[in-house]
């Protein structure tokens, strides 16, 4: 097959199963959540394998010690969480107004002179921007809380997700085994090393990332919810998840932090600095600890880029398409790499040899 006919495979094929996703995404959720947590979890099962626990028996007691924290916490927690958002939802509005008030306080007199004649008129500004802010992001988190209790409550999520987990990780091994025996021969080599890459950068992002996001969000969520900070718990699992996106967590949950610790402590600086201090200590560990140690620099994903995986995924399909956002990202990230060292050491890029350029105008060849 030539390359020309492989490269329109490749692209065909590309353009149906993404086709496939979006006629099926309603239907999708249960499917793909149960497959990424198989992935999460196959090592741990493959660590049990080989301690001469037998297969099923180390995937059912995962399954099953997984379903019993997921009840646990939709038994404590979740309720917690309801509660707080909605509160913060409301009191939102004034929180946003104290923060205008307060720093209207801090403007220098001879800078509020020069608006003395319109004092009205920009209080009047700030008061409409602090209530359009807060009713945006009122209506957001209400939006995330709904949205959230419909996937918690949903009867596929809860059920078939285990059941897809439970099979795949499962026969996970079996799975893998079958598919590389269907390369083709004469590409096999390069087809095992292509996917050998992009397991590294899924495995380094979806299990080291997610490990490095429960670990800051319960770090956020207990010292906040210690030092007494108003919605600690949200706050400091909110900042956690958010974490999945590089630099998008510390700074979300810092200014929903802070802000809330300057309403709340103010004029209180030793508590103010507690909570600014619990979010520098939690990216010092992040950047000199967790991230080195559990993600390392197997990803090979910029911000940027995954940033905008995770908006164009999601615009298109949804939660299915945040879920699956990352791992077509960094399988993208390995298949472009590969396709520029080969376009760098073509003919394309490095040009015709000067001897074959004179017999191509009819020159002697030196």
């Amino acid at each position: 097959m030539s390359i020309q006919r492989q490269v329109w495979f490749w692209v065909v094929s590309a353009l149906v199963f993404l086709g496939l996703l979006w006629v099926l995404r309603d239907i999708l959720l249960p499917f793909v959540a149960g497959l990424v947590l198989a992935y999460f979890l196959d090592p741990i099962a493959d660590w049990m394998e080989k301690h001469k626990i037998p297969r099923l028996a180390a995937t059912t007691i995962i399954i099953g010690l997984f379903i019993l924290v997921f009840v646990v916490i939709l038994v404590l927690i979740v309720p917690v969480l309801g509660d707080q958002i909605g509160k913060f939802a409301e009191r939102l509005p004034g929180y946003t107004e104290k923060l205008a008030e307060l720093f209207k306080s801090f403007v220098p007199e001879s800078v509020l002179a020069m608006f003395e004649n319109k004092s009205d008129d920009l209080t009047g500004p700030l008061s409409n921007l602090a209530g359009k802010a807060a009713g945006w992001a009122g209506s957001v988190l209400q939006s995330i809380w709904s949205g959230g209790m419909a996937l918690v409550n949903g009867f596929a999520l809860l059920i078939v997700t285990p059941i897809v987990a439970f099979y795949m990780l499962n026969d996970w091994d079996r799975m893998i085994s079958k598919v590389d025996s269907w390369l083709p021969r004469d590409h096999r080599e390069t087809i095992r090393q292509l996917a050998d890459e992009i397991n590294t950068a899924m495995a380094g992002f979806i299990r080291g990332q997610g490990t490095v996001c429960l670990t800051l969000g319960i770090f956020y969520a207990v010292c906040l919810t210690m030092a007494g900070l108003n919605f600690g718990l949200l706050i400091g699992l909110g900042a956690g998840i958010l974490s999945f996106v590089p630099y998008v967590g510390a700074i979300v949950g810092g200014v929903f932090s802070i802000g809330t610790a300057l309403v709340q402590f103010w004029p209180d600086w030793v508590m103010i600095a507690v909570v600014v201090a619990i979010f520098a200590v939690g990216q010092f560990l992040e950047g000199n600890f967790l991230s080195p140690k559990l993600v390392g620099g197997s990803v090979g994903l910029h911000p940027v880029w995954l940033m905008f995986a995770l908006f164009a995924f999601g615009l298109l399909f949804g939660f299915v398409g945040m879920l699956i956002a990352v791992p077509v990202a960094a399988a993208l990230g390995v298949l472009i790499r590969f396709a520029l060292s080969r376009y760098l050491q073509s003919p394309l890029y490095l040009g015709t040899p000067v001897g074959e350029k004179s017999d191509k105008l009819g020159g002697v060849k030196k």
